[in-house]
């Protein structure tokens, strides 16, 4: 009987923690703002833009912009491009736009690295993810924006990513490689119902941002394109991602938060996001992944109804000594996986440096994380957990868990310098996991307060 009330607390616990951090973050994908058309509407073809695949459109995408600057306090206006192949280098969006992409309309990326822009690295990374000094701008780009909005109706966006694969994997770069869509500084942007191909490197990366809405996109890049990623997080907060197939080289989703010293300094978390009713694919990364870049933290994370298929990691959450920062307050729930090598991952020896001046003291926290009512076929590995022996991962939660192990694998579970409760496993956790939940210790759960409330995290 006692147990009866305990499985009953749990489930009543677990059920409300979900709810409430869904009034909370879950209002992010429930209140996506209306896309209204804008007063002012003008057509790339007025600036004369030619869409035969070969024209460079670059000044003639800068031209419309800069004229449709001048209705920033008239409602804004709408830059509409029709069906056609509209080649272009970097271009950069103004406040109280939308760059609306009719059916047919293909945005391509130049294959000419002279026209990308170059500019400095971020501040919270201190120099290029993939090469030091600075970066090529992405193709797409808002810097202190307000009220964007990157729409269509199935419109697409293709980065011809493939000479920029190869210059990667060749090691020819001489600057990191572009993404698809950046958004820096800026607040209230909205990228819906688009396709995007082949990205350089990320497709979407919101950074420093706040109120960042991503849904009903399709996201594309072959399974051996070097470290393409589908959409990036990075120091934002209010984000909702909803509604997305992606299927990437390497990572679906990643959230992200800045790398080391240079992250710790600039000190903009990741927060208040909410992932639900996606579909990933990741060949040779995570279909979502927290870090391992995360020095300015990672916290308050709901990801919901959610489809795993295909990947070398389902779910992970990466970092090292040196990173500072914290990932905690994260609950994923109703999950769907399969054909997937390790479902649950959480390391705390994934990632480089950017230099030798990181600090091996600054020690990451990762705590209180509740993964609950997931599903999974043909796992090889349900989990492999390893912490850092001077700051263990604690407070894991994992219940109503069942996995089909592939009939291939010798282990199911990996544990070291990690501590958590267990209900309801299949196949039962390693014992640093399987400790049952009881009164005590699902009363002391982080994610309800005495008050009933989400607790601050």
């Amino acid at each position: 009987m006692r147990m009866l009330l305990v499985a009953l607390l749990l489930f009543l616990q677990l059920s409300n923690a979900a709810k409430i951090i869904g009034e909370e973050l879950v209002g992010q994908c429930d209140s996506k703002p209306t896309l209204d058309p804008r007063p002012h509407s003008v057509s790339i073809l007025e600036f004369g833009a030619v869409g035969d695949g070969k024209t460079l459109n670059t000044i003639a995408f800068q031209n419309a912009i800069f004229y449709l600057k001048s209705f920033a306090d008239k409602g804004g206006a709408q830059l509409y491009v029709p069906p056609g192949k509209w080649l272009t280098g970097s271009i950069n969006l103004t406040s109280h736009l939308t760059l609306f992409l009719e059916k047919g309309a293909v945005i391509l990326g130049s294959q000419d690295p002279s026209h990308w822009e170059l500019v400095n690295p971020l501040p919270s990374y201190g120099r290029g993810i993939e090469v030091p000094g600075k970066r090529y701008r992405s193709l797409i780009n808002g810097y202190n924006l307000q009220d964007v909005v990157i729409t269509g109706d199935d419109g697409v966006i293709d980065g011809q990513g493939l000479v920029w694969w190869n210059w990667f994997s060749s090691h020819s770069l001489n600057y990191s490689r572009p993404h698809l869509v950046e958004f820096e500084d800026s607040q209230y942007v909205v990228v819906s119902n688009l396709t995007f191909l082949n990205t350089p490197a990320y497709n979407i990366h919101p950074v420093y941002c706040s109120n960042v809405y991503v849904y009903n996109i399709s996201v594309s890049a072959p399974s051996e394109s070097p470290y393409t990623v589908g959409i990036v997080p990075d120091s934002s907060d209010h984000v909702c991602i909803e509604g997305c197939n992606i299927a990437t080289g390497y990572d679906a989703i990643a959230l992200k938060s800045g790398w080391d010293q240079y992250g710790i300094a600039y000190g903009r978390p990741s927060k208040n996001i909410h992932i639900r009713r996606v579909h990933l694919q990741s060949s040779s990364g995570s279909s979502i992944a927290f870090g391992s870049e995360m020095s300015g933290g990672i916290s308050n994370v709901l990801v919901e109804h959610v489809q795993l298929n295909n990947s070398f990691i389902g779910i992970q959450i990466r970092t090292t000594k040196g990173r500072g920062g914290y990932i905690k307050g994260i609950v994923v729930s109703d999950v769907e996986m399969e054909n997937i090598s390790t479902a649950f991952s959480a390391s705390g020896h994934f990632g480089s440096h950017p230099d030798d001046e990181y600090d091996p003291n600054a020690l990451p926290i990762v705590q209180d994380i509740t993964l609950q009512n997931v599903r999974g076929t043909n796992i090889k590995i349900a989990g492999n957990f390893s912490g850092i022996q001077e700051s263990p991962f604690t407070s894991i939660y994992l219940s109503n868990i069942t996995f089909s192990i592939n009939s291939s694998s010798s282990t199911s579970w990996i544990c070291s310098d990690v501590s958590g409760f267990s209900e309801s496993v299949i196949p039962p956790p390693c014992s640093d996991l399987s400790t049952p939940y009881s009164i005590s210790s699902s009363a002391a759960s982080p994610l309800v307060n005495s008050t009933g409330k989400t607790a601050v995290l």
